[in-house]
Parts: C-alpha cells; structure tokens; sequence
C-alpha cells in the first residue's frame, strides 16, 4: 500500500483521518489500522474512496496493491 500518496490525496481533499473514518463508518483507531498496514481495506471502502478522492482505476491500483 503506498501510504504517502492515499495521505496526499486525502490532504488535497481536506479530509483527516477523522473526516475519511467518518465517511467510511469505521472509527478513526480502524482507518489507522488500514491505512498503516495492519488491517487491510475492504472492497466497499476502497469504492467509497475511490469515488471521494475522484480516483482512477489505476491510482487505486497504485494507492491499495502496490
């Protein structure tokens, strides 16, 4: 997972791990999990951010498989 460019993206749309938790329904401590690698993203959240962030498909292969 590459972790500066999900943070970039979430940056340059004015979310915290708050605002993106919130819109995900997870609590901020599960995004952490996620997003540092210990728990990994379900697909429905991954849809949700990619339609947040206006993401391609390929930066959502870039951002979660990589």
């Amino acid at each position: 997972m590459q972790i500066k460019l999900l943070k970039a993206k979430m940056v340059l749309h004015g979310d915290t791990l708050k605002t993106l938790s919130e819109s995900l329904g997870l609590t901020t401590r599960a995004l952490c999990y996620k997003v540092n690698g210990v728990s990994p993203f379900k697909d429905k959240e991954m849809k949700v951010i990619k339609e947040r962030y206006n993401l391609t498909d390929s930066e959502v292969a870039e951002i979660f498989l990589s």
